[in-house]
C-alpha cells in the first residue's frame, strides 16, 4: 500500500483520527491504524467486516485487549518500527468472540500522521491463497490464448489456399460424380475457417451503454429454450437491479455460451428432472480485478446435472477443453474473455446435483 498520500485529521469533539478523504474504505483489505501505543484510532470497512466489530469498538483499543495476546503481530510490528519500513508476517491468529479463529496475513507499515504511527493491513489466509492461484490461472490461460492464436494464425493463411484450389479443381472436372469429393473439401475448409476465427476471439471493445441485464437474460433463455425444449429454464430476478454499463451484444455472447453449456451438460446426463436456474442479486463490497467495488451485479446459472468432471476443474476455461463428445471447448473461453472485458470475473462452483456459474459485473464503470 502507497502511504504517501495518507491524510489524517483530528476531531475536535473526540480527538479520533479519521480519513480525510476515506480512501481506505475502498480498500478490499482490512486496514487498522494504530497510535504509538498501538490503539486503534481509525478502521476501515473491510476491517469491520473481517473482525465482526465496529469502529468504536476497534478505536481506543489494542488488538490484545479485543482478541488476547498476539505475540506474532507484536513481533511484527516491533520488526516494522525498528527497521522503519514495512514487515509481513504471513500467518497471524486471532480468536474470535464465540471461539471462531482467524488465520490471518499482516503487513505492518510505519507512517507519520497526526493521529497515526502504525498502518497494520490484515488479509485472510485462504484469500491470498485464492488470490494467488487466480493469478496463475490467469497467466496460464493467457499463454494458452496467445499460443491459441499463433495457431489459428497459420493455419488460417494456408486454409484460404486449399479452398481455392478445390474451387478450381471443381470447374475442370468433366465426370459430375467427382464433384461430390470437391464439395468435402470445400465444406470441410469452410468448418475449419469458421473454428479458426472462433479460436482468434472476440477483441473488439465493448461499446459500453445502459442496459437491463433481465434483458440480455431473457433473450438469452428463448435462444437456448428453442434449442433444448425439454429442459425448463426458471428465472429468479431481482427486480430492484439497477441498470449496468455493458456492450449488449458481448454480454449477450457471454451469458448465451453459459446457458447452453448448463443445457448440453443436461441434455446428455440421466437426470430425471432436468433444470436451469436464471438468478439475479445485487453483490456488495466485492473485488474484481484487484479493484474494491461498493456494489456489482451477480448473475448465476445454474443447473442440476452431473457437474464437472475432477479432470477438468482446473482446465474448465481453457481453449479446445470440454467434458462433451463433440464439443469445440471454446463457449466458456469466450465467454470469459467477454466478462474480463468489462472488467468482470466468473466463478462457479460444482458437485453433482448442482453446478453455479456465476458472472459478478461492476455496476459503476470503472474509470
Amino acid at each position: 500500500m502507497t502511504t504517501a498520500n495518507l491524510r489524517l485529521i483530528e476531531s475536535p469533539a473526540t480527538g479520533a483520527a479519521q480519513i480525510g478523504d476515506r480512501a481506505l474504505d475502498w480498500l478490499a483489505t482490512a486496514v487498522i491504524l494504530q497510535d504509538r501505543a498501538r490503539r486503534g484510532v481509525y478502521a476501515n470497512a473491510a476491517a469491520e467486516h473481517l473482525f465482526a466489530l465496529s469502529r468504536r469498538s476497534l478505536a481506543g483499543r489494542t488488538l490484545a485487549e479485543l482478541f488476547g495476546p498476539c505475540p506474532a503481530l507484536e513481533a511484527a510490528i516491533d520488526k516494522a518500527i525498528a527497521g522503519g519500513a514495512s514487515y509481513s508476517e504471513q500467518e497471524i491468529a486471532f480468536a474470535l468472540p464465540g471461539g471462531a479463529a482467524l488465520h490471518l496475513a499482516c503487513t505492518v507499515t510505519p507512517v507519520d500522521a497526526p493521529a497515526a504511527s502504525l498502518l497494520l493491513e490484515f488479509r485472510p489466509i485462504d484469500q491470498v491463497l485464492r488470490v494467488a492461484r487466480e493469478e496463475r490461472l490467469r497467466d496460464q490461460q493467457q499463454a494458452n490464448r496467445e499460443l491459441i492464436r499463433s495457431l489459428a494464425h497459420e493455419i488460417k493463411n494456408p486454409l484460404g489456399g486449399i479452398r481455392g484450389a478445390a474451387q478450381l479443381l471443381e470447374r475442370e472436372l468433366e465426370r459430375p460424380a467427382l464433384v461430390e469429393y470437391t464439395q468435402v473439401i470445400i465444406t470441410e475448409a469452410d468448418r475449419l475457417r469458421s473454428l479458426v476465427n472462433r479460436l482468434l476471439g472476440p477483441h473488439r471493445t465493448p461499446a459500453l451503454r445502459r442496459l437491463n441485464v433481465h434483458e440480455v437474460l431473457v433473450r438469452a433463455k428463448g435462444v437456448v429454450q428453442a434449442e433444448f425444449p425439454a429442459i425448463p429454464i426458471v428465472c429468479d430476478f431481482d427486480s430492484s437491479l439497477p441498470e449496468l454499463d455493458a456492450d449488449y451484444e458481448q454480454l449477450m455472447q457471454a451469458l448465451l455460451n453459459i446457458v447452453r453449456n448448463a443445457a448440453q451438460a443436461l441434455s446428455g446426463s440421466t437426470t430425471p428432472m432436468p433444470v436451469i436456474r436464471l438468478v439475479t442479486r445485487v453483490a456488495r463490497n466485492v473485488t474484481l480485478d484487484k479493484r474494491r467495488h461498493r456494489l456489482a451485479v451477480a448473475i448465476g446459472v445454474e443447473d442440476n446435472g452431473p457437474g464437472v468432471p475432477d479432470a477438468l476443474r482446473d482446465r474448465i476455461f481453457f481453449p479446445l477443453v470440454s467434458g462433451r463428445e463433440g464439443g469445440s471447448g471454446l463457449g466458456l473461453t469466450i465467454a470469459q474473455t467477454l466478462i474480463a472485458h468489462h472488467g468482470g470475473t466468473i466463478e462457479w462452483e460444482s458437485a453433482s446435483g448442482r453446478t453455479v456459474f456465476t458472472v459478478v459485473l461492476p455496476l459503476a464503470r470503472a474509470s
